[in-house]
């Protein structure tokens, strides 16, 4: 989903920023049971380094759940086989009405 699109969208059953390092941010969204990445203008996933900045985008949209996702490399960094299901932390977090 472009940038530009999803100012079109009013509702969402859920937005995940998906945290990819310290302080590097990915986001997508869910859409009729559709999970979408954003991308920007040029076509290239949306970034950021603020989570906040990401959140913002839905200051006055329906959303119905929104969720950080950080994915756990602990495994690999001990030694343990990789793991048949995803190591995922997903978290729900604060209210976009903040922001």
């Amino acid at each position: 989903m472009r940038l530009k699109d999803l100012g079109k969208v009013t509702s969402f059953e859920k937005v995940i920023i998906h945290s990819l390092a310290p302080n590097l941010y990915q986001l997508s969204v869910v859409v009729d049971g559709e999970e979408l990445f954003v991308e920007n203008d040029k076509g290239a996933l949306l970034s950021s380094h603020n989570k906040q900045d990401l959140q913002t985008l839905f200051k006055d949209k329906e959303v119905a759940s929104m969720v950080l996702h950080q994915q756990s490399a602990y495994d690999e960094m001990v030694g343990q086989p990789t793991r048949e299901s995803a190591n995922r932390l997903e978290v729900p977090i604060g209210n976009t009405d903040l922001f």
